[in-house]
């Protein structure tokens, strides 16, 4: 119930609290620690399915996973849009965008490349695994690497700068434009190294009245627990 205590600090008249898990509970509990359960409803149900007794003007939520899509939670955000934001209202976060790059990382490459080792033995206590080396690889190589890199294994001149992007209104967007993702992508290399892969990272922008603040989860910018995604 963080962020719905934090929007009754900050002036909200009526403050719904949505939560699907018996998390509701808890955070009942801490709002009325906080002498804010005249402000914030807490209400658990799925957003889909709850019911409110007025339209908003704002609708907050932190539905992000890494490369902003992971957890699929954008959905429910654009379904609580569709149900409950007032026309001109505002979502907070009101745009998100993810960035690709192509990378060069030999170090993660060995890394990965050991994990297969394991399954070319051929007397692994006198069972052969080696009939499972190539489902290995295309396992170990096609899961997403999540962690920080150093902006220096991007193989674009202008690093970061260089990356083919997509974006994303929540303002506007529809839920079946987040179920199908497609981005196009030409990419100047500008030094010889071997590519391994995609980079890949989020940012989104929160667009007040009066301003706009962002949040990037970009490989030069200040670590925060989505880190970035490597394929």
């Amino acid at each position: 119930g963080i962020l719905a205590m934090f929007a009754a600090q900050a002036g909200a008249r009526k403050v719904y609290a949505v939560e699907a898990s018996d998390m509701a509970k808890v955070a009942q509990k801490l709002v009325a620690a906080n002498m804010l359960d005249a402000t914030v409803d807490v209400i658990q149900a799925k957003v889909e399915e709850a019911s409110l007794p007025e339209q908003v003007d704002v609708i907050v939520s932190e539905p992000m996973g890494f490369l902003l899509v992971h957890e699929r939670m954008l959905e429910s955000f654009v379904a609580a849009r569709n149900l409950f934001l007032k026309p001109g209202g505002k979502m907070f976060p009101s745009n998100g965008r993810i960035y690709v790059a192509p990378f060069t990382d030999p170090a993660l490459f060995a890394e990965q490349e050991a994990k297969v080792a394991f399954w070319e033995s051929s007397d692994f206590y006198g069972i052969n695994l080696s009939a499972l080396q190539e489902e290995a690889r295309a396992q170990h190589f096609g899961q997403p690497v999540i962690g920080s890199f150093d902006p220096s294994l991007l193989l674009t001149p202008c690093g970061v700068a260089d990356a083919a992007t997509h974006d994303v209104d929540f303002q506007t967007c529809s839920v079946e434009d987040l179920q199908e993702i497609e981005i196009p992508f030409e990419f100047a290399v500008a030094r010889t190294a071997l590519m391994h892969g995609l980079a890949c990272w989020f940012d989104v922008s929160f667009n007040g009245t009066d301003s706009t603040t962002r949040l990037s989860t970009g490989p030069t910018d200040a670590a925060t627990h989505w880190y970035q995604c490597r394929l």
